[in-house]
């Protein structure tokens, strides 16, 4: 690795670890453990940087362990020479292990530690079918949530009369679910013979999938006059109205112009507190995207171009077969409905894992 990559990686390792160890002293400060608020503040985020600080810390320590191990095999003692000669490919095998997994969580983003996330499923091109699909898409999803242990709540939906969704969005809560599901983002492709098609023939219908990290209240503050609320009723399929108060909440974003709604809950206030939930989403991949596209060489390789509308998936029935575009590889198409993603989101993980090693070498 040149010295170029490494040092503002160095760098933002350093300036992790020193924050997370700020945090640990804070965590047992008599003034923040008076304050319910903030120690819940500070403990987020304390775990939040807990896996790359811990990481981090080991990796030093393997160095200079490293390091005297080195001085020693320079030294006049021959058992100690002997004893260093021994002991250094191990030391450099586990010191290569902790370098990939800083890799991964460093050059990846603070975002892929995040433990909450928001899901967007829209219907594409295929009418009922397209809404059908992403029907079976957000239950794929609720079942590999359960497999592992996340907690998952609709946070809005646009129901269609057979059973679909023109969109919904699901709020997901648990450890490395950003990790997992983020090379879920772009066009998933479904051929199969519709249930409304009388003839068995095959159709080819699609939907879109975002999956955007959701920040704490810290990170993205919105004041009441940052946005318009408009208030309306909430309507079902068809245009028939679900509850004839109005609960349903719009929200507009003035600096973006990020529009969002919520008509789920039957109180307002609940529909209000989801829709900022994703308007707080939304304007911080806006954000994101913004930063990203400054630094687009200090960021990681991103599998495919994430760009919502490249296809990435295609899921054929009549095959029971699922292939991933991006790693051309097909995986058995009743084992990913049922929600058992795991093999093909390791093999994702491990096509990134290879580019980045291959973009910043090995710790040498």
């Amino acid at each position: 690795m040149s010295v170029q990559q490494l040092t503002p990686m160095r760098e933002e390792l350093e300036r992790k670890l020193r924050r997370f160890e700020e945090l640990e002293k804070l965590l047992v400060d008599p003034q923040v453990l008076a304050n319910a608020g903030r120690m819940s503040q500070i403990a987020r985020e304390h775990g939040a940087l807990a896996k790359l600080a811990v990481k981090y810390r080991r990796f030093k320590q393997l160095n200079e362990q490293i390091a005297d191990a080195l001085a020693m095999l320079d030294g006049d003692d021959p058992e100690m020479r002997e004893l260093a000669a021994a002991e250094l490919p191990k030391l450099k095998a586990e010191r290569e292990e902790y370098w990939n997994d800083l890799l991964e969580l460093t050059v990846g983003g603070d975002d892929l530690n995040r433990t909450r996330c928001i899901m967007e499923i829209r219907a594409g091109t295929g009418g009922e079918e397209a809404a059908l699909f992403a029907r079976d898409l957000a239950d794929m999803y609720r079942r590999y949530a359960e497999e592992n242990n996340w907690k998952t709540e609709v946070l809005d939906m646009n129901p269609t009369e057979l059973g679909g969704f023109k969109e919904i969005i699901l709020g997901l809560e648990g450890e490395g679910v950003f990790r997992k599901l983020q090379f879920e983002s772009g066009g998933h492709r479904v051929q199969r013979v519709p249930e409304t098609e009388a003839k068995g023939r095959i159709h080819t219908s699609a939907a879109t999938v975002a999956v955007l990290p959701e920040p704490e209240d810290v990170e993205i503050e919105l004041k009441p006059e940052d946005y318009r609320v408009d208030i309306f009723s909430a309507s079902g399929p068809g245009g028939q109205h679900v509850n004839k108060t109005a609960s349903a909440v719009r929200l507009t974003h003035y600096a973006t112009g990020i529009v969002v709604q919520c008509q789920d809950e039957k109180s307002q206030h609940k529909n209000k507190a989801k829709a900022l939930r994703v308007l707080k989403s939304r304007i911080y991949e806006a954000m994101q995207q913004a930063e990203h596209q400054k630094r687009a060489t200090q960021r990681r390789t991103q599998i495919g171009s994430g760009d919502r509308s490249e296809k990435i998936r295609t899921y054929n029935f009549p095959q029971n077969r699922v292939t991933d575009h991006r790693i051309n590889r097909n995986f058995n198409l009743d084992q990913i409905i049922a929600g058992r993603l795991d093999p093909l989101v390791d093999a994702l993980l491990e096509q990134q894992r290879q580019q980045l090693r291959a973009m910043f070498g090995t710790v040498e």
